[in-house]
């Protein structure tokens, strides 16, 4: 039984994984908490102190957002319309709960010149999600990217290819300020978006769905002026290259569908039950519990005694 404890963030991302595996298998049968562990060469209880100390829920729980329903469900109660996000230009800022992040968008004229005369630094990270592929220029964060195991080298190629004439070196302290507070969603982090003018306005729309929220791909599109471009809409949120930080994640079809994710449906479903519940989670200790709000009404009566 692998009951050591992880201080690698990635392991615990690898074991979701198997999970959503597991889950999937033919038959769809929901599994124990004894049967996943065991499934999974592990004791119940090791079982339940890794669930709970990455997703902040029981793995019981937790496993309902691994369900491909939970898609559907997000759609129907926590769809962002984005009517509240205002105007995007070319440069902007957004709150995250605890993290700002500023971002200013590469000129046309810079986007044609396909990133020459760059100088573009990168590194690679643990994270809850997997390995990860961090890139900077000096005005910000520009690329956050997830490899699978012994994949890092096909990783690197797709990120080099989006701005081919750009100098990259590999230095990871430029890079890792931004992310450290991208994955901790607390102090300031910013972003360099380069892309198409087209492009950049769906990546500043998606920084504005909430997390533990989703969206969807035509509602994007009317926020952008492009109602009828949900196949260009998909393109532009599948030409993301700073995955979680820019929520390309929270996209899903009209239907409730996943669609897609350049780094996986099962990275992207991993995600959103994360987000999912962690908001949860905030959400019912914000809410006093019945025995809170009695001791809450005996203690005014208390005090109103005593006043009169």
């Amino acid at each position: 039984m692998d009951d050591l404890p992880h201080s690698d963030p990635g392991y615990h991302y690898r074991v979701i994984a198997r999970a959503i595996a597991l889950i999937d298998a033919p038959g769809g049968t929901q599994l124990s908490l004894d049967q996943l562990a065991q499934a999974m060469g592990m004791s119940a209880a090791h079982f339940q102190r890794l669930f709970s100390q990455w997703a902040g829920v029981s793995p019981k729980r937790y496993q309902q957002y691994l369900t491909l329903d939970h898609a559907r469900h997000l759609l129907a109660a926590r769809v962002s319309t984005l009517e509240a996000a205002g105007e995007l230009g070319l440069s902007g800022q957004a709150r995250l709960h605890d993290l700002f992040v500023r971002w200013e968008a590469m000129t046309p004229g810079e986007y044609a010149r396909q990133g020459a005369g760059l100088e573009i630094s990168y590194g690679w990270f643990d994270t809850a999600f997997g390995l990860a592929l961090g890139m900077a220029t000096p005005r910000g964060l520009c690329a956050l990217a997830f490899a699978e195991p012994g994949q890092q080298g096909a990783t690197l190629a797709d990120m080099r290819t989006r701005w081919p004439k750009a100098d990259y070196h590999e230095n990871p302290a430029p890079v890792a300020c931004h992310i450290r507070a991208a994955l901790a969603q607390s102090g300031e982090v910013g972003l360099h978006l380069m892309g198409t003018p087209f492009q950049i306005k769906v990546w500043e729309a998606l920084l504005h769905v909430p997390s533990g929220h989703v969206t969807s791909y035509s509602a994007i599109g009317q926020h952008v002026g492009k109602p009828r471009a949900a196949r260009a809409v998909g393109s532009a949120v599948g030409r993301n290259p700073i995955g979680f930080l820019i929520p390309c994640h929270r996209c899903l079809r009209n239907a409730g569908g996943l669609g897609g994710y350049h780094w996986g449906l099962t990275r992207k479903r991993a995600m959103l039950a994360w987000e999912g519940a962690r908001l949860d989670a905030s959400l019912e200790q914000a809410i006093p519990s019945e025995g809170q709000i009695k001791g809450q009404i005996k203690g005014q009566i208390k005090g109103q005694i005593k006043g009169t």
